[in-house]
Parts: C-alpha cells; sequence; structure tokens
C-alpha cells in the first residue's frame, strides 16, 4: 500500500467537499496556472489539459500522489467556463435553455514518486429545460453559481435546471469523476473500501 501523501491541486470548495466523501487523508494546494484555451483546442482536451496543468504545478512544490481535474462546458462546439458575474451567467443560461450541453470533467492523479500519470475525461451531457428569463433570473438570485462552468450547481437547486442527464458518473458533473479517481487510486495501491 503506498503511503504518499494525496494532494488535491485545486482551490474549489467543490472538489475537496467530494474528495472527503471518499475518507482519505489529504492536503489541498492551490495551484497557479493559466485556465486559459489554446486557440482550436476542443473542450475534452482544454479539460485534460488543465487538469494535468494543475497536477504538475503543485509537483512543482510538493511530494506525493497529486490530485488535479478541470470541467469545461461545451455547448454547440463553444466553451462555456464559469460565469463570474449575473450578467455572463444569465448569457449562458439563456443560450443553454433547451439545449444539449456536454461537461468535460477531467481528472489527473499524478505520482511525483514514481512520475506515474492517470488522466481521463468523464463527459456528461445535461439537456436544460426551456427556461424563462424570469426563471433564469430567480434561479441566479437564490443559487449565485458565478463560480461554476456552465453557470449552475445540480447539487443544489441547479438540478430544477435541468430535463434530463446522461453521465456515468454523477460526481463528474459535481467537479471531481470519483469512479474514474478511485480507480486511479487502486492502481497506486490505495484501496478507499
Amino acid at each position: 500500500m503506498t503511503t504518499a501523501p494525496i494532494i488535491l491541486a485545486s482551490a474549489s470548495a467543490y472538489r475537496r467537499a467530494l474528495l472527503a466523501r471518499l475518507g482519505l487523508p489529504f492536503t489541498v494546494c492551490r495551484p497557479d496556472i493559466d485556465e486559459g484555451a489554446l486557440p482550436g483546442e476542443t473542450a475534452a482536451h482544454v479539460a485534460l489539459r488543465l487538469a494535468e496543468a494543475k497536477a504538475h504545478a503543485v509537483a512543482a512544490s510538493s511530494a506525493g500522489l497529486i490530485i488535479g481535474s478541470d470541467q469545461v462546458a461545451e455547448l454547440n462546439g463553444a466553451h462555456l467556463g464559469k460565469p463570474g458575474n449575473h450578467a455572463n451567467a444569465v448569457a449562458q443560461l439563456r443560450a443553454m435553455r433547451g439545449q444539449e450541453v456536454t461537461f468535460h470533467t477531467a481528472v489527473c492523479l499524478y505520482n511525483t514518486g514514481s512520475r506515474a500519470l492517470q488522466l481521463a475525461n468523464v463527459p456528461t451531457v445535461v439537456t436544460l429545460r426551456e427556461l424563462s428569463d424570469a426563471q433564469i433570473e430567480h434561479y441566479l438570485c437564490v443559487e449565485q453559481p458565478y463560480d461554476c462552468a456552465g453557470s449552475a450547481r445540480v447539487e443544489c437547486l441547479g438540478i430544477a435546471l435541468a430535463k434530463r442527464i446522461v453521465a456515468d458518473d454523477p460526481t463528474a458533473l459535481v467537479g471531481l469523476p470519483l469512479i474514474a479517481l478511485v480507480s486511479m487510486l487502486q492502481a497506486e495501491g490505495i484501496t478507499v473500501i
């Protein structure tokens, strides 16, 4: 069994809460990277590249099993990131209403000792309801999900925005695909249960 410390390379409270579900001790280290997309990059590639970049950024100053993760939403080929403010969230939700949105959630597990790297993208397809402007405003005033890709928190009131969700791992949509991560940890000798 591996005794290397587990380090979450993320400032996200959502990812911290998800990782805590596994009952394993871990520390958190905020990665300092540019999260912008590169020209011509697909949403899936952005998520994968950023998850790996976060793990490597933390590996520069920490040793252990480092978990990096990133999520990029995609609507008709366009990337949807974190809105950052109310106006951007309104614009995102208006564009998404009645549409199918794919959330690409990537996870990377990097072992600084062996330099072994595991990387996976776990997509989730969400079909949104036909939302009125009033419903969008109400939701945003209640939830204020300005730090969430796609302007919604499905683990809270945001679930009411969804008409349908198709996922292999429900935790991926929240921000950290635990099913994939448990398999990665097992490959490193860490048994969760």
